[in-house]
């Protein structure tokens, strides 16, 4: 790896021999006129995570003030970060960095991934597409992915070793960085950095207050539960019950009850039951079907639901349906037409009693 690479992945420890070997003091990364342009690239890093996507720069090796930007302003980014030490912030900043530099790993050679994975302590065996891991290293790396391709159990395991694709193992990596990334988040500052820092925070605590603000929103003017869909209502009913819910349930609900209006702490509420129940991690992963990653999930179709084996006692209606949203949907219009319709006659009968007068 060279500086180009050390600038767009400033996790790894040569980024982080390179960034010491300069001999920047904090202070004047800080205050100093001539790391301005670090620091408003610094704070767009920030901004840029908490909008879903950071972009990284195309850069070549002779672009050395780019280069030098982009790597001093890793560093200030965590400092706003920790100023702020916000946790839904820290995870969506955390994501974002790690995303960023998969979307780049994916596109990169066999052999850089070789020697990138090595940066983590990751061996694997390099073949003419593919890699080959050993299964306590893809545990490590697969541990935190919930999906369930990714499960071992899955995977055709010879000799103790797993086959993954060049993206898959990019993908792999991903979880590494993110992991890195967040290691000592918050750092420790002091009101003096804070008050130096507070320029840059400004926007960004505005821009994370709009953001948080739009979890939640929805195309249903209020959440009526009774006029949820059977597989729906018995999740709930199971959450509250004590029950542990498969993952592929519980994604389902979540996605469900956020998208028709229901908030993030709504919905933690739900979950507080669970005999798992972990506060951290469910906070994280609702969030992330909220939209933390960028994108915001739609709950799966009653094919899928059925397929998973989360179809729960149809009924009538949902034999007239194919999506979960469906039949919330129309019985929510069949409640505002017999509500018009009974605001209708209430008016006929006042008018009629009126003319009896």
């Amino acid at each position: 790896m060279d500086e180009k690479d050390f600038a767009l992945y400033p996790y790894t420890s040569g980024a982080s021999a390179q960034v010491k070997s300069l001999g920047i003091s904090l202070d004047r990364l800080v205050t100093s006129r001539a790391m301005e342009s670090a620091r408003i690239r610094g704070k767009e890093r920030v901004m840029q995570a908490i909008s879903g996507e950071l972009l990284k720069p195309a850069l070549s090796i002779s672009d050395e003030q780019k280069i030098l930007l982009e790597l001093l302003s890793y560093p200030f980014s965590r400092i706003l970060v920790s100023c702020i030490d916000d946790s839904f912030l820290i995870r969506r900043y955390c994501l974002a960095e790690a995303v960023a530099s998969y979307k780049i790993l994916k596109t990169m050679s066999l052999d850089f991934l070789e020697e990138f994975a090595s940066d983590f302590s990751v061996y694997p065996d390099k073949g003419d597409s593919s890699f080959k891991l050993h299964f306590t290293s893809y545990i490590r790396m697969a541990s935190s992915l919930k999906a369930i391709e990714w499960k071992l159990v899955n995977r055709k395991l010879q000799h103790g070793d797993v086959n993954v694709s060049k993206e898959e193992f990019a993908r792999l990596l991903q979880e590494l960085i993110k992991e890195r990334v967040e290691h000592n988040l918050p750092m420790p500052v002091n009101e003096e950095l804070v008050q130096a820092c507070e320029p840059y925070l400004l926007e960004i605590r505005e821009y994370l207050e709009e953001k948080k603000n739009t979890f939640g929103e929805s195309e249903f003017e209020t959440v009526e539960t009774d006029l949820f869909p059977p597989c729906i209502t018995q999740a709930i009913a199971n959450t509250q019950a004590g029950v542990n819910l498969a993952h592929s349930m519980r994604f389902a609900m979540t996605a469900f009850l956020l998208t028709i209006g229901m908030t993030v702490d709504d919905i933690m509420n739900l979950f507080t039951a669970s005999p798992d129940f972990d506060v951290e991690k469910a906070r994280y992963q609702v969030e992330h079907i909220a939209g933390s990653s960028g994108t915001h999930y739609k709950p799966p179709s009653c094919s899928t639901m059925q397929t998973y084996g989360n179809c729960y006692a149809p009924d009538e209606m949902c034999k007239k349906i194919s999506h979960p949203l469906n039949y919330y949907s129309r019985k929510v219009w069949f409640r505002k037409r017999d509500a018009q319709k009974a605001a209708g006659n209430n008016v006929s009968d006042k008018n009629s009693e009126d003319k009896k007068k």
